[in-house]
């Protein structure tokens, strides 16, 4: 599954910069590219489209990235050595004593 969720990431990654590069900062880019109004729906609506798709190629790989964090397993601290030793000597301690065995062998 995170494998999957990477490919998106990477894709949607590739598709945001050749997004962004088609934008122009100063309000030209693409939209001002076509000439009159009546193609692709005007210079309005490419804004709006390169705009919507900025955002939603954006929020993706943000949605894509979360999901992968909670997919991940947690990870418990390690103990040092000694500690560790020491816990199972206590845990050692604290067990009941076994009861003999009243049965005798054949």
């Amino acid at each position: 599954m995170s494998a999957f969720l990477s490919i998106i990431i990477i894709i949607a990654a590739i598709l945001l910069t050749l997004v962004i590069f088609i934008q122009n900062p100063k309000g030209g880019g693409l939209s001002s590219d076509f000439g009159s109004p009546a193609q692709l729906g005007g210079v309005k609506k490419t804004n709006e489209f390169i705009d919507k798709l900025t955002w939603s190629l954006a929020g993706t790989i943000v949605a894509a990235s979360i999901v992968i964090t909670m997919l991940q397993p947690s990870i418990k601290p390690a103990v040092p050595k000694g500690q560790n030793q020491k816990q199972e000597e206590k845990k050692a301690a604290d067990a009941p004593a076994p009861k003999p065995n009243d049965k005798k062998p054949n």
